[in-house]
């Protein structure tokens, strides 16, 4: 088996962030981003690491990056672990697959989630009054139907262990600004509707996702992650059936079991089973070998 990763320690870096995911390193000018194999759901992180889940992250992200060059510039300045700098050398076992140096951004403080599909939350938030977020839909729409058209659904980005806030565009134009706010929610979109297209030639519906930008020297560019099972819902599109819950590609098959237990939703997690395990990794390594199909396609 390949060597799982919980957590990172390069006693010759500085450890900027530990996210739910990411361990993040200051390079002075730049900045070391590394996927781990944990799992966070419910905005709380298992204990358990799931199999090559980080390199599936990286490999899946970087794929979605090198699509969307045409429509916004990302951060990424190498993924190649031989264009590290000196200082990374004695990691690059760990480092290799999993792992991509960024440049410097002042990130946005909006979680810029599409939909198009009426799915988890949105789908809640429906049920109660017909709209997601300020969005007004029609009525008599069922759980998984997709929605009329793509829309931008926000919410805060809040830190580990807290849950992020649905909010409308209004408090968007609040907090950035009228100018990025309407560019955040148009690439969204339009990054979205990119994305939704090359993924279901491969087979794969994406519900909904969540993108995150920031500004380095006056440009709006992509960062952290794009598209990934980790920050979307991936449903098999031979399976698709609307009116109930969806199989899917992503996390969503371990929260349906943290559903099924006692649990508060809060730190510490439940460990999880192997098979649970088992069966996440391989959903998020189909996921991988579906849409990178695309590539020759």
């Amino acid at each position: 088996m390949n060597q799982l990763v919980y957590e990172t320690h390069f006693s010759e870096l500085k450890l900027l962030k530990r996210g739910k995911v990411r361990d993040i390193y200051d390079l002075g000018d730049c900045l070391l981003m590394v996927a781990t194999d944990r799992l966070s759901a419910f905005d709380v992180v298992m204990p358990d690491p799931i199999p090559d889940k980080g390199k599936v992250l990286t490999q899946i992200s970087l794929f979605w990056f090198q699509v969307m060059q045409s429509i916004i510039p990302n951060h990424i300045i190498t993924c190649n672990i031989n264009e590290y700098p000196e200082v990374c050398r004695p990691y690059l076992d760990v480092l290799k697959d999993r792992s991509m140096i960024v440049k410097k951004a002042n990130p946005l403080t909006v979680e810029c989630v599409v939909r198009g599909y009426l799915s988890g939350s949105g789908w809640n938030s429906y049920q109660e009054n017909k709209q997601i977020c300020g969005i007004s839909l029609p009525e008599g729409l069922r759980e998984s139907d997709r929605l009329p058209e793509p829309i931008f659904t926000p919410t805060t980005k809040e830190e580990q262990g807290k849950h992020d806030m649905n909010i409308d565009f209004n408090t968007v134009v609040d907090m950035v600004g009228s100018y990025y706010a309407e560019k955040i929610r148009d690439l969204s979109i339009s990054i979205f509707q990119k994305g939704s297209e090359l993924a279901e030639k491969q087979g794969i519906i994406i519900a909904d996702t969540k993108f995150e930008f920031g500004i380095i020297k006056d440009e709006l560019v992509l960062i952290d992650e794009v598209l990934t099972p980790d920050s979307s819902r991936f449903w098999p599109k031979k399976h698709y059936k609307p009116g109930c819950p969806q199989n899917s590609f992503d996390k969503q098959y371990v929260r349906d079991y943290l559903l099924s237990l006692k649990w508060n939703k809060k730190p510490p997690g439940p460990t999880l089973p192997q098979d649970i395990i088992l069966n996440t990794a391989q959903k998020y390594r189909d996921a991988l070998a579906l849409l990178t199909r695309a590539i020759h396609a």
